[in-house]
C-alpha cells in the first residue's frame, strides 16, 4: 500500500486493486478519485455488490426464466449506474446505460411471474430515465425526448408513479433550458399530481421555482420554494445520496441558489453557492458533484460581476466551463446570465470578450443551446 501511494505521488497511477482501497480512505468512489478515460471493467464492481460477474448475470438473462437473485443483481447494477451519473464521463455512462437497458428490455420475452414482470418494467424505466438524462447532457435533444417518452410509457404501463414523476421532471428540465418557462410550470404541475408522495415532487417544485424566477414573478418563486421545503422536511433522509434520482437538502440548496441569483438576492445566492461547493467537494479537493459545482461557480461569477469585481467574475466563469463532466444545456443556460452581466457592465474589457468567446465556442456544436 505504501509503495502504491508513493508511486501515485510520483505521478504513476495505482493499479486496479489499490485504486478502490485508496478511494475508500478518502471517503469517495474509485472513479471520482481516478476518472476513467475509457470504458471501465465493471465486472469487479458488480461482483463485489451482487456476488455475480457481469457475464454470469448476462448468462442468466438468456435463460427462459429468471430467478430473483438475477433481478437483485440487476437492481444493484441499475442503482450503481444511477449513482455514477454525477461524475462518470457521459460517453462512458451512455454506453453502459444503453447496454443494460437493452438487456433488461429483452427480459420481457422471458417467462416471468407477475411480480417479476413489474420489477423488470421498473428497472427498464429507471435505466431509460438515466439514459435520457445523459443524452440531454450531451446535447442530443431528440434522442433524449424519445427516451423520456419511453420511460413515461413504461411508468404508465406499470403504474409506477415515481418513474412517471421523473419523466415529467425531465420534461420540465428540457423546457427550462430551451426557454419554455410556461412549459416548465405545466410539466412540474403534471408531475406533482402523479408523484406527490415521492422525492421527485421536491425537485418538481424546484424546477417550477426556477421558471417563475425567469418569468420575474418573485412571489411565485417563494411559493414554489416553500412547497418544496415542506415536502422535503416531511421525507426521511435518503439512504443513497449519490443516486441521481434522489433529492437531498444539498440538491435543494442548489435549486434555491439558482432562483435567488435570478431575482437579485445576491447575498443569499452567494451563501447557497458556497454551500453547494462545500457539499459537492471532498476534503481533498475531489469534486463529487462537478455539474452542481459548475453552476455554483457561475452564481459566484454573477454576484461578483454585479459588485464590480471583474477578475473574480471571470475566474469563476472560466472555472465553470472547465469541468470534464458537464450538462451542456444547463451550463450554457446559467452561463448566459453571466454573459449578460459582462455585456452590460464590461463590454469594453478584452478579458470579458475572451470569456464570451469561450462561451460561444462551448455552444457552437449545440445550436439549440447557443447563448442569446
Amino acid at each position: 500500500m505504501i509503495r502504491q501511494w508513493k508511486r501515485w505521488e510520483a505521478g504513476s497511477l495505482p493499479n486496479d486493486f489499490y485504486r478502490p482501497i485508496i478511494a475508500a480512505v478518502f471517503g469517495t468512489v474509485t472513479h471520482a478519485l481516478f476518472p476513467a478515460n475509457t470504458r471501465r471493467d465493471g465486472d469487479k464492481e458488480i461482483l463485489m455488490a451482487s456476488g455475480m460477474e457481469t457475464l454470469e448475470i448476462v448468462s442468466r438473462l438468456n435463460r427462459s426464466d429468471v430467478d430473483n437473485a438475477t433481478l437483485d443483481a440487476l437492481r444493484i447494477t441499475t442503482d450503481r449506474l444511477c449513482s455514477e451519473y454525477p461524475f462518470m464521463p457521459s460517453e462512458q455512462l451512455l454506453i453502459e446505460g444503453r447496454q443494460w437497458l437493452r438487456r433488461v428490455v429483452e427480459l420481457h420475452s422471458k417467462s416471468l411471474t407477475l411480480a417479476q414482470h413489474r420489477e423488470v418494467l421498473a428497472l427498464s424505466g429507471w435505466l431509460a430515465l438515466l439514459v435520457g438524462c445523459v443524452e440531454y447532457d450531451s446535447g442530443d435533444r431528440h434522442a433524449a425526448e424519445s427516451t423520456r417518452r419511453a420511460a413515461l410509457s413504461i411508468a404508465t404501463e406499470s403504474a409506477h408513479t415515481e418513474i412517471a414523476g421523473w419523466a415529467h421532471e425531465m420534461k420540465a428540465w428540457f423546457a427550462l433550458t430551451t426557454g419554455d418557462y410556461q412549459g416548465v410550470i405545466s410539466a412540474a404541475q403534471a408531475g406533482s399530481e402523479v408523484a406527490a408522495d415521492h422525492g421527485v415532487a421536491v425537485q418538481l417544485a424546484g424546477q417550477e421555482a426556477k421558471a417563475w424566477a425567469r418569468l420575474g414573478d418573485r412571489r411565485q418563486v417563494e411559493v414554489a420554494l416553500d412547497r418544496g421545503r415542506r415536502l422535503l422536511e416531511g421525507m426521511p433522509h435518503p439512504e443513497n445520496l449519490d443516486n441521481h434520482f434522489v433529492v437531498d437538502p444539498a440538491k435543494y440548496d442548489f435549486y434555491a441558489m439558482d432562483c435567488y441569483r435570478l431575482v437579485g438576492e445576491d447575498k443569499l445566492a452567494r451563501t447557497l453557492a458556497d454551500e453547494v461547493l462545500r457539499a459537492g467537494t471532498d476534503f481533498d479537493g475531489t469534486e463529487r458533484k462537478p455539474m452542481r459545482n459548475a453552476e455554483a461557480r457561475v452564481t459566484l461569477g454573477v454576484t461578483a460581476a454585479r459588485e464590480g469585481d471583474l477578475e473574480q467574475a471571470l475566474l469563476m466563469g472560466e472555472r465553470a466551463l472547465q469541468g470534464e463532466r458537464q450538462s451542456v444545456p444547463s451550463l450554457i443556460m446559467t452561463s448566459r446570465e453571466l454573459a449578460a452581466e459582462m455585456r452590460l457592465r464590461y463590454s469594453s474589457e478584452p478579458a470579458a470578450q475572451d470569456y464570451l468567446a469561450h462561451l460561444r465556442d462551448l455552444g457552437q456544436a449545440k445550436p439549440g443551446f447557443l447563448p442569446q
